[in-house]
């Protein structure tokens, strides 16, 4: 594995961060980037590489590539419409380290050679991917990183949750970018959960005052998530704050049922809570709990995307007081929300004991049960965003 697929391939959502001036679809973005002084702050920011629009129509130039080379040593992406073996010596001697080859403008005969091309030059290579026809094509090619656009380059319009599906059926091995789309915390997180290695951020960041910051915002973790949420106007003050995940609790023994998941804004996911086992409900991610005797429910929960468990939930015993579980959670492997008396007193000592990848109150944000205090909330997502 190159140096490229290493970085993008490490524990938790890498990204691979986007220098360009303008998009066909958004217009300019930021005509005057320096293409050196982003491609420092990106990697200074936590960018596991940097891409560079080297064509035209986004305001680039193999100019824009060998300037980030003179300022960061990460992996950097030339990305462009690549059909020629001209093409890749030209990003190479402009210091690339992989290429972008587009399946959609190849047909297997030029994308395979333009594999061996690449790979005879020492470069790696990102082969995209926009529909499941596509992702097949990749596959048998053998295509070791295999990203998936949400847009569709002909009309623009962005499916994510198509893209999300294809992401998840991607065969084991390869590693995964799921590219476009991506402009919140939460955007990242789905297609993380869905099975992808890193995401790939363009517009997002480059419409930003500061893109590295609007990175750093983008892959800050641990996530926040609201529970207990009965009604639209505390989901739309939880989103105003910044909470990434809003939880349901479709058990009829809560003091915090909801009678259905309400709608969340774009941008945020929804999470629908059970006991027992997961019943049917629009929810982004179903969060199952065991059952207790004597209790609404057991103080462990799986977190499932489309059935497969992709987090564990840990909460304190229904009733019970204290912080035992904080020790019980940091020793947990995988991805772990972490529940239970949290709210903005405590939750900064929690994330620093457990280092949870998501965090989770309910009653500490409540003026009673099922009815939030929309400064409680602020001031719980301001306290984890310290």
């Amino acid at each position: 594995m190159g140096r490229f697929a290493a970085a993008l391939a490490a524990p938790g959502l890498s990204a691979i961060a986007e220098i360009k001036r303008r998009s066909p679809s958004a217009g300019d973005l930021k005509p005057d980037a320096d293409p050196a002084a982003i491609a420092a702050a990106y990697g200074a920011a936590g960018a596991a590489a940097v891409s560079v629009l080297v064509d035209d129509r986004f305001g680039g130039s193999w100019d824009d590539l060998a300037q980030a080379r003179t300022a960061t040593d990460i992996p950097l992406l030339a990305k462009g419409f690549f059909t020629t073996d001209r093409h890749l010596e030209t990003a190479q001697a402009a210091g690339a380290d992989a290429v972008l080859l587009l399946l959609g403008d190849l047909d297997d005969t030029t994308a395979s050679r333009l594999l061996a091309v690449a790979d005879r030059l020492g470069l790696e290579t990102l082969v995209e991917a926009h529909d499941a026809a596509e992702v097949a094509r990749a596959v048998a090619l053998d295509a070791p990183v295999l990203g998936i656009n949400a847009r569709d380059l002909a009309t623009f319009a962005v499916d994510r949750g198509r893209q999300l599906d294809l992401v998840a059926a991607v065969p084991p091995g390869r590693v995964v970018v799921a590219e476009s789309g991506i402009r919140t915390r939460a955007d990242g997180a789905a297609a993380e959960l869905a099975g992808a290695d890193a995401i790939l951020v363009g517009s997002t960041l480059m419409r930003a005052t500061d893109p590295a910051a609007a990175l750093v915002e983008l892959l800050a973790r641990p996530l926040v998530k609201v529970c207990g949420l009965t009604r639209p106007e505390d989901v739309a003050a939880a989103a105003e704050a910044g909470a990434d995940l809003a939880g349901f609790i479709l058990v009829p023994d809560s003091p915090r049922a909801a009678a259905l998941v309400l709608p969340v804004p774009e941008g945020m996911l929804s999470v629908a809570v059970w006991v027992g086992e997961p019943g049917t409900s629009p929810a982004d991610l179903d969060q199952v709990h065991d059952r207790r005797a004597g209790a609404v429910r057991g103080p462990r929960a799986d977190l499932l995307r489309a059935g497969r468990t992709v987090a564990t939930f840990v909460d304190r015993a229904w009733g019970a007081g204290g912080n035992d579980h904080w020790a019980e959670a940091a020793a947990t492997e995988g991805r772990v929300v972490l529940a239970g008396g949290l709210g903005p007193d405590n939750v900064a000592d929690a994330i620093a004991a457990v280092n949870p990848w998501a965090v989770d109150a309910s009653s500490s944000l409540e003026t009673s049960p099922g009815v939030k205090d929309h400064d409680r909330i602020r001031a719980f997502v301001e306290a984890v965003r310290r």
